[in-house]
């Protein structure tokens, strides 16, 4: 089975990259990977932490089923803007659509009584939901140390998304989502858990990398919403930073080597020509920076990029951002109410 997203001319001129890991397409994505076992190398340590947490609601393991739809409201748009934009989104959708998408589950709203309220729109049935997924979210994931790692892997791949958009176009940026995505033009193809079609129809796509996300990619359940993709971003080696390595970072070569990353990261060879060290010199300081913690390193194709994790960044001064915050390709990022949807890997999405 497979995903086909078709693009024309203008949906390639609107190709957009998020600004920052979505804090609620990663809550959301991560109650499947809690609950799925996947990804046991990169997810294992995180589930384990969570044993004895009781850390999953029985609200979110209501709305978001093991396998197939769960509903689009619990993504919205503005989760861009930071995770209180997006609770107070989530708390502010209207009964309708409430209803119409609660009805698609495979259990519909009649199975609890707390559902049946969310479908009517009860404000104590939404402050319910809300209140559990900040309480899941704070053991889960924004308030446990995994939101740095989610951070770095997401900060990382966009940093490559950008120099591929750079250097080579759109053409580039759809090639390299490979091996998740096959950029066939005009078609987006993907394995998927069910057959689908997408026509974007001029709207464009908003493209959203993300940890939580395994494998497959993840669209809009509804397709009269603005078109967004959730894709996985790569994960690199799980590297735990130590004081001796810490302490290995003292010198004014490496800070100028960490300085270098900051800017939509570096490969080890563009890291050795704008310090002017050897290629050999550069990739050993890259090395110490990734055991420090302070830098994340990802092979694509030939090369190694390295960008700053967020620990790295708090070394250096601040950069400037651009105006909202937003990645310098995205453009503004609100369309309609909302950018994110749910979606998963798991069967029977959309």
């Amino acid at each position: 089975m497979r995903l086909r997203v078709r693009f024309t001319g203008d949906d390639l001129g609107r190709v957009r990259l998020a600004a920052r890991a979505d804090p609620l397409w990663e809550t959301v994505l991560s109650v499947h990977r809690l609950r799925d076992g996947q990804g046991d190398v990169v997810h294992g340590p995180w589930r384990r932490s969570l044993r004895s947490a009781r850390a999953l609601p029985e609200s979110l393991n209501t709305l978001i089923p093991r396998r197939g739809y769960f509903p689009d409201f619990l993504n919205p748009a503005e989760s861009a803007w930071g995770w209180r934009a997006a609770l107070e989104a989530v708390r502010a959708t209207p009964r309708r659509r409430l209803a119409a998408e609660l009805g698609r589950l495979t259990h519909g709203p009649g199975r609890a009584g707390w559902l049946r309220g969310l479908a009517d729109g009860e404000p104590a049935a939404l402050e319910r939901l809300t209140d559990d997924l900040e309480r899941y979210h704070r053991v889960a994931v924004g308030g446990h140390p995994v939101w740095s790692a989610v951070r770095t892997a997401v900060d990382a791949d966009l940093a490559a998304r950008a120099r591929q958009l750079t250097f080579g176009g759109v053409d580039a940026l759809l090639s390299g989502l490979r091996p998740a995505l096959r950029w066939n033009p005009p078609v987006l193809e993907a394995d998927y858990p069910v057959d689908r079609e997408v026509e974007l129809g001029g709207r464009g796509l908003l493209l959203i990398p993300s940890y939580f996300c395994w494998r497959a990619p993840v669209m809009l359940a509804d397709p009269a919403l603005p078109p967004v993709l959730v894709y996985p971003v790569a994960h690199g080696p799980v590297v735990s930073a130590d004081r001796a390595a810490l302490g290995r970072l003292l010198g004014t070569t490496r800070a100028r080597v960490l300085a270098c990353a900051a800017e939509n990261g570096a490969t080890t060879g563009e890291l050795a020509r704008r310090v002017g060290i050897s290629l050999g010199s550069a990739s050993q300081h890259a090395r110490v920076l990734r055991e420090s913690g302070l830098v994340h390193s990802v092979r694509r194709g030939n090369e190694v990029l390295h960008t700053l994790t967020p620990a790295g960044r708090t070394l250096l001064p601040a950069p400037t951002a651009p105006s909202g915050g937003l990645h310098p390709f995205t453009g503004p990022h609100r369309q309609g109410n909302r950018p994110g949807a749910p979606g998963q890997p798991a069967p029977g999405r959309g």
